[in-house]
């Protein structure tokens, strides 16, 4: 039986392992639709890409709420390029 615990928990591990890290396919906002990437916003450092120009808007209003929601769901964000002649 403790052999059986030792492999689920291993199991587990590695499973979370490769769960993290996962690039944004959906938007925050409207889950489930897929993003176009040509609509983002860069916040946080972060670059939030959405569906539609109502969830620019949108997370706009709360860009860390939807940081936070991204994060929760593993997705690993990509950084938002530097601001020209920021140093």
């Amino acid at each position: 039986m403790k052999r059986i615990l030792m492999i689920a928990a291993l199991l587990a591990s590695v499973s979370l392992a490769f769960a993290a890290g996962k690039p944004q396919t959906t938007c925050p906002v409207m889950k489930g639709s897929p993003v176009n990437k040509a609509l983002y916003v860069d916040a946080e450092g972060y670059r939030l890409y959405v569906c539609c120009g109502a969830c620019v808007r949108e997370v706009k209003a709360d860009p860390t709420k939807y940081v936070a929601r991204l994060q929760a769901e593993g997705v690993e964000l990509e950084k938002a390029p530097e601001a020209p002649g920021a140093e």
